[in-house]
């Protein structure tokens, strides 16, 4: 807790405005949503996709006093009661703050980076390590510019020991996350292909990830990779792997049994043997370097083969599933921590399609009087409706919390007590650490199905958003497709991290899909592409604005209206371009103007047509004429009418390749979901279509496989049968070695017939066992083309019954 007066003096600025200098601070806030302690948020208004300054009011409203701006022209008078700090970079102000604050922190701190497997290796170290020591990490993959920013911040002298997590993407990075990190120890994973695209060659990405330990004392870290030559001078050594020089010596690796690797080790004068419950390649290294950090830390070899053993495979990301009663439960089970706390309920209540909110809360290992009154404070600016609390170190809560508060003892406890307890319409977040096993009450919530699932990555679909977003004026608004059940990612789930990532409109194909995001709490206009006379008084009921496209439509809603008694009913007139599927031909115009002007009823609020092949690059000159016919019409109807409706023709590929017929609001779909049809931008795949084995067996040459033995074997084989069929959306064009699937990253083809239920694979040639995951359309491209047909085509036909399963953070 910082005052103003010192945050200045901590900051360079440029100049001041201070109202109140011992106003203390005691939360970084850079996104208003996320404000839920005003009177002591220090908001810093950052420059990203969205300008912040554009929300000072908003912060203002929600009681935040304090801000950090570049924006030199502010009206501070609308402000009369705030502190405002002028900066040249807000960001980097937030991070001389970060800094400032870790200079404070008198305990080790230790730097992690690398390609891949950080936030694996200080999530696993924090289990190996916090039953002896009270252990900070920075939450989630918090390791970005901002997010080590905010990760620091969150430090306190409370721990020993704090694990931050340093990710780059370009040159230039890491200098900056250093001089806040300040890593007394330093842990190197590995290098590889990740972000590539930002360095010129392998070597200086690794130069780059390596400046983070500059000022360290020690480097912990593979020999294999031959990063010693690049560590500054003055920084020890301490590898692991087979060579005779490394500190810890790998004497042996192998399988055993069908999960686990047994590995023999020398460390200086003793060897010794451990068990692993994992055999692939990435977490072996993984164990190898929190093993080695551990040696580094001073514990014994039998200290750390007890450690091991228990660590288990993470699922770091926050899910959130469909739950039994109408219920929306969030299972983030894996740790628990104030900081991943305070994610997870954002999260939480970012989610609207239940009014009703209910955190079930595991104890937190190292809570002591400090930490525990942060906890407090935490849960205290919720408005929760009801609290269960796992674990009698959390009987402090009950008299701290208003609504209801329950406390059991153990998950046991709990999970006798679920049988007679009512969770019905609530959004419920499970939130615990690993020992308490809290999945287990989630399993018992969530609501049953087939075992096939759409994995839906809500950070992908955040990150797609804000690629596009980026590429358009400040003015331009942002309409969203989310029709066919969100390109088949699913309904309200997906509209709700739209609206809460403030997207302007949403569309939909049908009112009955509108009708369902009513129901859930979405309160974005929707516009619906294909009315008729049936579903009048449905959009009227739920304030559904139709797409107009011909007269039959637009006369029947209008005396619709007229028998309703209603007037200025928002619409949107739909022109037909040359797509020449729906809309108002350009020849109709005159009569359209005619029957508009004379009606009360309506009111276009916007008028669109629809690009027939703005990403073909052949048809250029038509998509040209297509803009300059809707030009002219829009132009005419607004003369002839008097008002100024929103013009909107560019979809996903006319964002990207057409920045003239931005207008007034484009219309993004398929590309939200990770599908670039243009090959143009960094975008990540939303949706990951996962099955398992059921069962594998052995056939020799000659047998068939499948409904009339159609796959037939040319050599001694090895079948599996995994659950998914042309029921859950599996095309049966798929069948006969047409479709490939990946097991443990290793790509096969399937055998024989596409059934309705089930499909087989000849897995002759790779590892695979029953029960292993299966990724089914490793390039969703590729699959598209394998039976000529497009992506749109494959994630919508993915069947309602696959369950769908969304993971934030």
């Amino acid at each position: 807790m910082y005052t103003i007066a010192t945050i200045y003096s901590a900051v360079r600025h440029e100049r001041i405005q201070i109202a109140d200098p011992q106003l203390e601070i005691v939360d970084l806030a850079y996104d208003t949503r996320k404000i839920r302690n005003g009177g002591h948020s220090l908001f810093f208004a950052l420059k990203n996709v969205r300008d912040g300054h554009l929300f000072l009011q908003d912060a203002y409203q929600k009681g935040v006093r304090a801000f950090v701006v570049s924006q030199q022209q502010i009206d501070t008078s609308s402000f009369p009661e705030a502190n405002f700090i002028w900066v040249h970079d807000v960001l980097h102000a937030m991070q001389e703050l970060a800094r400032f604050h870790r200079l404070q922190f008198r305990k080790p701190v230790i730097g992690i980076t690398g390609s891949n497997g950080k936030t694996v290796v200080k999530e696993w170290l924090t289990q190996l390590l916090q039953k002896d020591k009270r252990v900070y990490q920075s939450p989630k993959s918090y390791n970005s510019q901002l997010g080590v920013a905010l990760a620091l911040w969150n430090l306190s002298n409370d721990y020993d020991i704090a694990l931050i997590e340093a990710g780059i993407s370009l040159p230039g990075e890491m200098s900056l996350l250093e001089n806040m990190i300040i890593p007394d120890v330093g842990i190197f994973t590995n290098i590889g292909a990740a972000h590539a695209s930002g360095f010129s060659s392998k070597q200086q990405k690794l130069e780059e990830k390596l400046l983070l330990f500059k000022r360290s004392k020690q480097v912990i870290f593979p020999s294999r990779y031959n990063i010693g030559a690049f560590l500054p001078k003055m920084v020890a050594h301490f590898s692991f792997g087979s060579e005779d020089h490394d500190e810890v010596r790998i004497l042996r690796l192998e399988d055993h049994g069908r999960l686990d690797t047994r590995m023999q080790i020398a460390y200086r004068n003793e060897i010794a043997t451990f068990t692993i419950p994992f055999r692939d390649k990435a977490s072996i290294e993984n164990i190898l370097i929190c093993l080695s950090a551990l040696l580094f830390f001073g514990y014994s070899l039998d200290a750390i083969a007890h450690k091991l053993a228990q660590l288990r495979p993470l699922d770091m990301r926050l899910q959130l599933k469909t739950g039994k009663n109408g219920c929306s439960i969030i299972d983030d089970t894996y740790s628990n921590d104030l900081a991943s706390l305070q994610i997870a309920l954002d999260f939480l209540f970012q989610q609207q399609q239940h009014r009703r909110k209910t955190l079930i809360l595991s104890d937190m290992e190292g809570l002591d009087d400090k930490l525990r009154q942060k906890l407090v404070q935490l849960l205290q600016k919720q408005q929760l409706d009801r609290v269960i609390l796992v674990g009698a170190g959390l009987s402090f809560l009950l008299d701290q919390l208003s609504g209801a508060v329950e406390l059991f003892a153990s998950t046991e406890a709990l999970l006798l007590a679920l049988q007679s307890m009512r969770f019905q319409d609530e959004s419920i977040l499970i939130k615990g650490g690993r020992v308490f096993h809290l999945e287990d009450v989630s399993k018992h919530l969530v609501a049953k199905s087939h075992e096939t699932v759409l994995e839906i990555n809500l950070n992908a679909l955040e990150h797609n958003l804000q690629i596009y977003r980026a590429k358009l004026p400040q003015e331009v608004k942002l309409m969203v497709m989310v029709k066919a059940f969100s390109y088949g990612s699913g309904s309200y789930e997906v509209a709700n991290l739209l609206q809460y990532n403030k997207v302007d409109y949403l569309t939909v194909a049908f009112a009955d899909e509108g009708v369902e995001l009513r129901q859930h709490g979405i309160e974005l206009p929707i516009m619906v592409l294909s009315p008729d006379e049936q579903i009048f008084e449905s959009l009227l009921a739920h304030r559904l604005e139709p797409e107009l496209y011909s007269f039959r439509v637009l006369q029947a809603f209008i005396h619709f209206l007229k028998r309703r008694k209603v007037a200025n009913y928002p619409v949107h007139i739909k022109i037909d371009t040359g797509m020449h599927r729906l809309g108002f031909m350009p020849s109709e115009i005159e009569e359209l103007i005619s029957i508009l002007r004379d009606s009360v009823e309506i009111v276009p609020v916007s008028v669109l047509s629809h690009l027939v092949a703005s990403g073909n690059s052949q048809h250029d000159a038509f998509t040209q004429q297509q803009i300059a016919v809707f030009d002219q019409c829009a132009d005419t109807l607004e003369q002839r009418l008097g008002v100024k409706p929103l013009r909107h023709i560019a979809n996903t590929s006319g964002i990207v390749r057409w920045p003239e017929a931005y207008m007034d609001m484009v219309r993004l779909g398929i590309g939200l979901y990770g599908v670039d049809m243009s090959n143009a931008l960094d975008l990540e795949m939303v949706s990951v279509l996962k099955t398992t084995i059921t069962q594998v067996k052995r056939l020799p040459a000659g047998e068939t496989v499948g409904y009339d033995r159609k796959g037939v074997l040319h050599r001694d084989s090895r079948i599996a049968t995994v659950k998914i069929g042309y029921a859950d959306g599996y095309n049966r064009r798929f069948g006969q070695g047409v479709g490939t699937m990946s097991i443990n990253g290793q790509l096969v083809h399937t055998v024989g017939s596409i059934c309705m239920d089930m499909c087989m694979l000849d897995v002759t040639d790779v590892i695979a066992n029953e029960g292993d995951e299966v990724v089914v359309f490793p390039d969703v491209m590729k699959a598209a083309s394998a039976i000529d047909t497009i992506p749109y085509e494959l994630l919508v036909n993915i069947s309602s019954r696959v369950k769908r399963v969304y993971f934030y953070g």
